[in-house]
């Protein structure tokens, strides 16, 4: 076809919706051209209420068009759509783009003809362009459509309406748990047609599930267990997780991606060893590998990771594994059931179960008395069957369901801490299978920081874990073995710690009830409650699949077809690509590291994020205030997580950003503007407001170490003689009353000396940094416990501490005034 063709074909498109080429309607409507090896393709989304607005008024059928470009599956794809009352069905065979004007002008005739009167029509047409130059015809009926894109474009619910449901309408399924097996459940039953309910305590993705260490793995140690220990259900094991890896690639590309990691090799007998492990893990996973592994020499495995310690090194192996964002994939998972007609509500605890008899007279469980954590309503929700996957919590539903249970959940917590980007190269992990207690550490790039963890230690159940020290400095000393001398780990450089707890759990369905189920188990309780405890983030569908098909059998659900969720792509897949990101470039003037974001984020829902961008009174950027400057997390992402219910600032700052992960202190001056816009949209009151900010910093100082980070006054003091007296000279330097103290009144005298623009906010944050009394004064002993922390590493960077340097250096004499030199 040539090129001008092309152009007509495309211009008969836009003149049916009623559109013009150079309209910018974000996610509304979005048109490219392209052309691939002379073959030429159309990718263009229109929702609904689009197509009836622009077209309906001349027809009595709605139309929509959905011309899709599938880069995965290698397809390429047309589709036409008439929706009507009676949802009737019928073939149509069309030819490839050479006959696409005559289609076109074909569907539109007959539209306009009422060929469809008293009821709809679904038209569906697929046309497989090949790279070949011959025609060919393909006859595809409604029935093979993917279920996805029936609610890609679904309104999504206010919480209210799902408020409202929940309180009026009886449920197939009530779902307790939002996490990634919560919801991942609630995804599987509404996809079946099942009427389903989920609620989370907290904000979804709140636990466990946003604590991970961000990668989508089979399991190389579980493989190596397999191997040499004959243990087929290990191996059982592995390749589901590798399968089930392969699938969350597919479903969401947006957020999970092939990511390689790096086994540095330090004897040369480990080569051929971890060679044939790795090959292994390859062969496994078969057509579902990401990618071959590959040996590196030395020299190469240093070009990759140039941070590595060469000393000893004798070569790398590197392999691929998925890498995705937890919290964001959660989320995901959730508002997709939401578009599918799931009722999904966070902040919503479970206070008790109902239980009722059945037809023979059977005691089971019939529903749930629950609180809206946010206004403290309570209400029941009424459900045929209900499935406790509340992870670490497991125990704490199942002892409502009958009090004599035994217990099965032995939590363990692991802590990840975050270090600066430059600890670790853009694209390349590392594994360290053989920590000093035998633990495996990875030390992994993620959202431009480095991710290093984890631990695995016993640990009673909280809402609020929180990191230790000692867990910290084991992962720091691990790094320490694996980085060049160069690299000077140091304590201070720790931007984040964070602490999830695994919900480990013993199967009671054996009799050995010692020893902890390496995979999940699934349990009915005499009350038909069902718990699905175990597993881990990359086979949360299978266990999802799993629990369902037991569900309907236990509890006799009627169900519309059987699981969908294996391919079914998740919100925000649907219209995304790999350039999707320049289109935000272009048509609204983001930033590229922003329109990156915002893609590898929402995927096509980007659009929506994108139109909620303020203007930022600036040649370039033109829209797009971001939330901190160091990160690309946009004002209007706030604004947006509102519409996705976000109801706390901790939501924002912890799941629907990143902020609180990557950097705890960033996340701490980001915090009050997240209150006020969050104040705009939800209308909070000055007490909410001030209960915001409070339970916010609780947040940061508990569960993300900022008071762990920020502490000097455990560094012993341990300066020479001379070296005290050099501190106390600079300590004077800014204690310009000799006072024996600097206060906020000396810090404002200096900058206005230096001429350097300071605000009243950021005064007090420099103060506070070394004010361990708490008395807006930083006497002599604070400074020098501050001074002995930065030689040590607990503190890597302190402004006032650079203040008080400059400070003394303005002191000095000029050598031109001192009657020195020439």
């Amino acid at each position: 076809m040539s090129e001008f063709k092309l152009h007509h074909h495309v211009s008969e498109l836009m003149n049916l919706l009623g559109v013009r080429s150079t309209d910018t309607v974000g996610a509304e409507v979005y048109t490219e051209m392209l052309q691939k090896n002379t073959t030429p393709y159309i990718t263009t989304q229109v929702s609904a209420h689009q197509a009836k607005r622009k077209i309906a008024e001349s027809s009595t059928t709605p139309i929509e068009f959905l011309a899709k470009y599938d880069e995965l599956k290698g397809k390429k794809i047309l589709e036409l759509r008439s929706t009507g009352a009676e949802g009737k069905t019928v073939e149509v065979k069309l030819g490839t783009m050479r006959n696409f004007h005559t289609i076109l002008k074909s569907f539109q005739r007959v539209s306009k003809k009422g060929l469809v009167i008293g009821g709809g029509v679904c038209v569906i047409a697929y046309v497989y362009p090949k790279l070949k130059r011959q025609n060919q015809v393909a006859v595809v009926s409604a029935a093979t459509m993917d279920a996805d894109k029936k609610y890609a474009w679904s309104p999504l619910p206010t919480r209210e309406d799902m408020l409202k449901s929940l309180e009026t309408e009886e449920y197939d399924v009530l779902v307790i748990g939002g996490g990634a097996t919560g919801t991942g459940v609630a995804l599987d039953a509404t996809s079946r047609g099942l009427k389903t309910a989920m609620v989370e305590k907290y904000d979804f993705s709140s636990g466990t599930s946003s604590r991970s260490t961000k990668l989508i793995h089979g399991g190389v140690r579980y493989l190596q267990k397999a191997v040499f220990n004959l243990d087929l259900e290990q191996y059982r094991m592995v390749k589901e997780a590798l399968t089930e890896r392969a699938n969350l690639i597919e479903i969401a590309p947006h957020l999970a991606y092939p990511f390689p990691i790096m086994l540095p090799i330090y004897k040369y007998w480990q080569i051929p060893y971890f060679w044939a492990g790795i090959k292994m893990y390859d062969f496994v996973a078969g057509k579902q590998k990401l990618k071959s592994s590959y040996y590196l020499s030395k020299k190469k495995a240093l070009e990759k990771f140039p941070m590595l310690k060469k000393e000893a090194l004798k070569g790398a192996l590197v392999y691929y594994d998925g890498q995705h964002d937890d919290a964001r994939m959660n989320i995901a998972i959730a508002i997709s059931t939401a578009r599918m007609g799931g009722s999904v509500a966070n902040y919503i605890e479970v206070l008790e179960l109902h239980k009722s008899k059945d037809e023979n007279g059977k005691e089971v469980v019939s529903g749930a008395r629950v609180k809206d954590r946010i206004t403290d309503k309570e209400f029941n929700i009424k459900a045929k069957c209900i499935i406790n996957a509340t992870g670490p919590y497991t125990d704490h539903i199942r002892l409502m369901g009958n009090k004599d249970d035994q217990k099965i959940c032995q939590p363990s917590q692991g802590v990840h801490i975050v270090l600066p980007d430059y600890y670790s190269p853009e694209d390349m992990g590392l594994l360290d299978p053989d920590t000093s207690d035998g633990r495996v550490i990875f030390f992994l790039p993620w959202q431009k920081v480095t991710l290093a963890g984890t631990t695995d230690v016993a640990c009673e159940v909280t809402d609020k874990p929180s990191p230790s020290e000692n867990e910290i400095q084991f992962i720091l000393s691990e790094v320490r073995n694996y980085l060049h001398q160069d690299v000077d780990v140091r304590r201070g450089d720790v931007l984040s710690a964070w602490c999830g707890i695994r919900p480990l759990v013993m199967d009671p369905n054996k009799s050995d009830t010692q020893s902890i189920a390496r995979n999940h188990i699934i349990e009915i309780s005499e009350n038909n409650l069902i718990t699905i405890a175990g597993g881990k983030w990359t086979t949360y569908r299978h266990m999802a699949e799993e629990t369902v098909d037991k569900a309907i059998d236990v509890c006799n659900l009627k169900t519309t077809s059987g699981c969908r969720t294996k391919g079914l792509m998740l919100d925000g897949a649907h219209g995304w690509s790999p350039t999707l990101f320049i289109r935000l470039v272009q048509d609204f003037g983001l930033e590229n590291e922003v329109a990156k974001h915002l893609a590898s984020t929402y995927g096509d829902k980007a659009f929506k994020v994108a139109k909620l961008a303020t203007l930022t009174g600036k040649r370039w950027p033109v829209s797009g205030k971001r939330l901190h400057e160091e990160f690309p997390y946009l004002e209007a992402e706030v604004r947006y997580a509102v519409r996705e219910y976000a109801c706390r600032a901790v939501d924002i700052l912890a799941r629907r950003t990143r902020l609180a992960f990557c950097n705890v202190h960033a996340a701490e001056e980001a915090l009050p503007r997240i209150i006020e816009i969050m104040t705009e949209e939800l209308k909070w009151s000055k007490s909410r407001q001030q209960a915001e900010m409070e339970h916010a910093k609780q947040f940061l100082r508990r569960e993300m170490g900022l008071d762990l980070g920020a502490g000097t006054s455990s560094v012993p003091i341990n300066f020479t003689k001379d070296e005290i007296n050099m501190y106390v000279k600079r300590f004077k330097s800014l204690d310009y009353e000799n006072k024996g103290f600097i206060t906020v009144n000396d810090l404002r005298r200096y900058f206005k000396k230096i001429g350097e623009r300071v605000t009243e906010d950021q005064l007090h944050d420099i103060l506070n940094e070394v004010d361990l009394n708490k008395n807006a004064q930083v006497d002599i002993g604070e400074f020098l416990q501050l001074m002995s922390a930065l030689k040590s590493g607990n503190v890597s960077n302190s402004r006032f501490a650079k203040a008080v340097l400059k400070s003394s250096e303005l002191d000095r004499i000029p050598v031109e005034r001192s009657g020195g030199g020439v």
